[in-house]
């Protein structure tokens, strides 16, 4: 009996060293065993060490990436990463309110691994007015989720639990929160806290320390995309995706991208059963 193929959108910019951005999500969604499509929100001149320039793509022509696709092949979730400029933001909640994908992963780009900005100022308050409210998870570090909140650093359990809570009433109270806590120092673990406005989950797993972490956000909330079609619930997913990510940073030191801050490892599951078959099969 055949499996149905999930078709998951990642509608976000371009790192050439492929760490982060379309990439990334591709790579994560396709080890998850979901069929990738991208929409270019942005090309960057991009490398483990930094982010050297950024043309936006104009927003006429993301709009009609988004309708040309939606027209032709059934989307099944959509994650979001660098949107850029408030324009952008304002047409591509549009077309997905038009379209009416049944899972928005959200992850609220603004600064790069580097320290680069991402995401232009003016452009944080369209963000919660306009995109917040229509996903089904928004996925922000604590750094984003100060900025979306405007709020002094989150640094304890307390100050994250109320962080989860502020976010999920500035997302007008519909769907779930995931808050990363990879950045909170002094502790030797990465806990995450989900939350729907009932329920507070932790999910929690031991810290690698590598410098090897670029793209962890991409590709936690696109891992999360794939998994949403093919989960039962969203803590299903969300702890699943939790899990991956985890592995794919356990595995990252396994990799030699660049003298950055490198890659995490999307495919850890994968390349030494296809490396086994690819050599038998030469014999």
């Amino acid at each position: 009996m055949s499996h149905p193929t999930y078709n998951i959108l990642s509608i976000a910019g371009v790192d050439p060293s492929g760490g982060a951005g379309v990439f990334a999500d591709i790579k994560a969604m396709s080890a998850l065993g979901t069929y990738a499509c991208g929409v270019v929100t942005a090309v960057t001149a991009q490398n483990t060490k930094g982010v050297f320039g950024v043309i936006p793509v104009p927003t006429d022509f993301v709009v009609k990436q988004i309708d040309t696709l939606f027209e032709d092949v059934r989307i099944d979730a959509v994650k979001i990463g660098m949107l850029f400029d408030s324009n952008l933001i304002r047409s591509i909640a549009d077309r997905l309110r038009y379209w009416r994908p049944r899972y928005i992963v959200l992850d609220p780009v603004m600064v790069a691994k580097s320290g680069d900005k991402l995401l232009a100022d003016e452009a944080v308050k369209t963000l919660r007015e306009e995109l917040l409210p229509i996903t089904t998870v928004i996925t922000p570090n604590l750094p984003e989720a100060q900025t979306l909140l405007e709020s002094v650093d989150i640094d304890s359990d307390e100050l994250m639990e109320a962080a989860a809570i502020d976010l999920w009433k500035l997302k007008k109270r519909n769907g779930w929160v995931y808050l990363k806590g990879g950045h909170r120092e002094g502790v030797d673990y990465s806990e995450d806290i989900l939350y729907d406005g009932r329920k507070m989950i932790r999910l929690r797993a031991d810290r690698k320390f590598t410098k090897n972490t670029h793209g962890t956000g991409c590709t936690l909330s696109s891992a999360l995309a794939a998994l949403l079609p093919q989960s039962s619930d969203v803590p299903l997913a969300a702890r699943a995706a939790k899990n991956y990510i985890t592995e794919a940073i356990n595995h990252a030191d396994t990799l030699t991208v660049g003298d950055g801050h490198g890659p995490v490892h999307h495919f850890h599951a994968l390349w030494p059963n296809i490396n086994q078959k690819a050599m038998k099969s030469m014999y």
